[in-house]
């Protein structure tokens, strides 16, 4: 039985554990910017966008919490599901990206959110999506098996297929098509979930948020006080280039929110704040920038490695 309640009360709190976890461990108190739409337009709602920029140790965070409701699906909702087109709906969810200031840090994202649908006539179709997935500028196998680990343990109660399952659909999404390679090392994304039933699907889903701070926080904490120069720095704002390719070009929650008349700051919280494009650059041979693409930047199944 759809409880959109429970959602909402589960969501904020996993958005005040995320943001507390990270402001103890950075040591810099992240920005609280509450918005709300007012009644009766297109598009209701509120939210809760948490920001810290220039920290010692994220660059860039961001940390969201939206709950909107809408007269109309918009065609990124419906691109799979043309028969809800034009129906009212109602979607929440908690999206978070956090660009870290040392390049030995990995870039992270996690998100996981709620769909329902609410065509006339009818009982509200609901759904949920979400996911992690980890950006390194520099590899490391402990981080990448350790991340990857942490996201089979978590779905491991609801079916042993689901990992094997959402790993690949997140190598296969989190994919920058026009350069014909991945974004990052994955991690594990599904949408259009439902199969669990309500009750099942969101008690899934609520694994996989509840297990963010255990994939990402002991690579910060190995992570976050290794020396580094600017060679390193150059290298990671470029391959956050890549980043904000596939943010502006592929990323359905990007283009949904867009599209819907969402937030624009929240929605672009996600944008790394230094990034730099070179043209045709390629990594020296046997450098550990070369190692990047070579070893890391390419399907590997880590969680058994």
């Amino acid at each position: 039985m759809l409880d959109t309640g429970a959602v909402r009360a589960y969501l904020l709190g996993l958005q005040q554990r995320i943001v507390s976890a990270l402001e103890a461990e950075g040591g810099e108190p992240f920005l609280t910017d509450r918005w709300q739409r007012p009644a009766g337009g297109a598009l209701e709602g509120d939210g809760i966008s948490r920001i810290v920029e220039g920290g010692r140790l994220l660059e860039r965070g961001g940390c969201g919490f939206s709950h909107v409701i809408g007269k109309t699906m918009p065609p990124s909702a419906t691109a799979h599901r043309p028969e809800l087109a034009g129906a009212p709906f109602e979607a929440m969810g908690v999206s978070l990206v956090m660009h870290p200031r040392n390049p030995y840090v990995p870039t992270v994202h996690m998100n996981v959110r709620m769909f329902a649908a609410r065509p006339a006539g009818r009982e509200p179709v609901v759904w949920f999506g979400g996911g992690m997935d980890l950006t390194p500028y520099y590899g490391f196998e402990e981080d990448a098996r350790h991340f990857h680990r942490t996201c089979r343990d978590a779905l491991a109660p609801f079916g042993a297929a689901l990992y094997p399952r959402f790993k690949r659909w997140c190598d296969e999404y989190f994919f920058l098509k026009h350069r014909n390679e991945p974004r990052g090392i994955g991690g594990v994304f599904y949408d259009d979930f439902a199969e669990l039933g309500f009750d099942g699907s969101f008690a899934m889903t609520r694994a996989v948020g509840d297990a963010f701070l255990t994939a990402y926080l002991p690579i910060v904490q190995r992570r976050q006080r290794m020396p580094h120069g600017e060679r390193e720095r150059e290298f990671q704002t470029y391959r956050r280039g890549r980043y904000v390719e596939f943010n502006l070009v592929f990323d359905r929650g990007t283009l949904f929110g867009l599209q819907s008349g969402g937030r624009t700051e929240s929605i672009l919280m996600s944008m790394p704040p230094v990034v730099t494009w070179r043209y045709d650059w390629q990594p020296e041979p046997g450098t550990p920038e070369a190692r990047l693409y070579s070893d890391f930047l390419r399907p590997r199944d880590w969680a058994t490695e």
